[in-house]
């Protein structure tokens, strides 16, 4: 039987319909999710670890109905809630959460169910055997993290539920432990709800997304087109990115950028990425307040990205001013984060025409 695409469905076995009573809110979901990798994202505070909870059976008051692979573990219209032992879920919280008092072997140990071919499938791919005999104590914030992974997937689950296992580690970490994720997706095909404010993970890691706002559903799809939303991307306490997909047109050595088109007479800046072929299809992501505003067509700046925008409209957004603009040719959304004071200063308003710079530097591949 052939490997799915990367993250991509292929069922619909998590039926969630579910009320959470939380202490601002009630977490109210209601959805049908995928086999695969569902990215969970949406501002702090939105209900994604109470809903991870309420699946794994740590939220007593949940009510509602949650089903997975057909195996119903909650419904309370008819009185059925199978506690959390029995519910056979992964949960990978963000601590990690390993018993102290046991080594790596231990902690995986611990939860195994499926016996030890399935557990050394876990330990050897997630490569832990030289960490067998050491303490949580001793491991770094990575260390550890790989071994609750194993811990969850020695336990044979039928769902994984991850909450922002990345979220603790610096950037390095973040990169080395990434690929296992992937590992886990591809080769151990157990569905996964996976927590993160990390666009760039929830882009690499998953076929679908789900995005909480105060305890509702906002959206369910794909990443990217869930991403790239005008519905979604409104509120800049998100975390979330503007986000392009565009094909690589150029390469230039000797200036050490790529050139990427993203639509006629429309194209970014990126640094040297010679490992994209030419007409590779990539994503790109711009933080909102990467982007540098100006008045007037700017001249001798050290960005190589300059494009003529239209201010559609600003928004308060926390501390901070949104403006959501129309860039380029057919007036693609993009998001900029200006102080209040800075907006006034240059007069701002809804219909004004402004250019905005962004370096090289600040455009990622994800």
């Amino acid at each position: 039987m052939g490997v799915p695409a990367p993250g991509a469905q292929v069922g619909r076995v998590i039926e969630l319909a579910l009320e959470v009573p939380l202490a601002s809110f009630v977490l109210r979901v209601q959805a049908t999710l995928g086999s695969g990798f569902t990215a969970v994202m949406g501002p702090s505070g939105s209900g994604k670890t109470s809903l991870l909870e309420a699946i794994a059976g740590l939220r007593p008051k949940a009510r509602g109905r949650i089903v997975v692979g057909g195996e119903v573990l909650l419904d309370t219209d008819r009185g059925r809630r199978v506690p959390p032992e029995r519910r056979h879920v992964g949960y990978v919280p963000q601590d990690a959460g390993l018993f102290p008092h046991l080594t790596a072997r231990g902690n995986v140990a611990f939860a195994a169910r499926a016996g030890r071919e399935r557990m050394a499938t876990a330990i050897d791919m997630l490569e832990l055997r030289d960490l067998f005999e050491r303490y949580p104590v001793s491991l770094s914030g990575g260390e550890r993290q790989r071994v609750a992974l194993a811990r969850a997937l020695a336990s044979e689950p039928s769902v994984l539920l991850l909450d922002e296992p990345l979220a603790a580690l610096d950037v390095g970490l973040r990169e080395r432990i990434l690929p296992y994720l992937m590992r886990i997706r591809d080769e151990w095909r157990v569905p996964v709800l996976y927590v993160t404010h990390n666009v760039g993970e929830a882009l690499a890691l998953a076929g679908e997304a789900l995005l909480l706002r105060e305890g509702r559903v906002e959206a369910v799809g794909p990443p990217l087109d869930l991403l790239s939303s005008q519905g979604v991307v409104r509120a800049a306490e998100t975390g979330i990115e503007n986000l392009a997909q565009g094909r690589v047109v150029s390469h230039d050595d000797a200036g050490g950028v790529t050139r990427v088109e993203l639509g006629t007479d429309f194209a970014v800046s990126i640094p040297l990425a010679l490992g994209r072929a030419i007409g590779t299809v990539v994503t790109l992501a711009i933080r909102a307040e990467d982007i540098v505003v100006a008045t007037e067509p700017p001249h001798a700046l050290s960005a190589r990205n300059v494009f003529e925008a239209r201010i559609a409209a600003l928004e308060r957004t926390g501390v901070d001013t949104t403006l959501r603009c129309a860039v380029g040719p057919g007036g693609r959304p993009w998001l900029v984060r200006l102080t209040p004071a800075a907006v006034a200063a240059m007069g701002l308003a809804e219909g004004r025409v402004v250019w905005l710079a962004v370096k090289s530097h600040s455009v990622r591949l994800v």
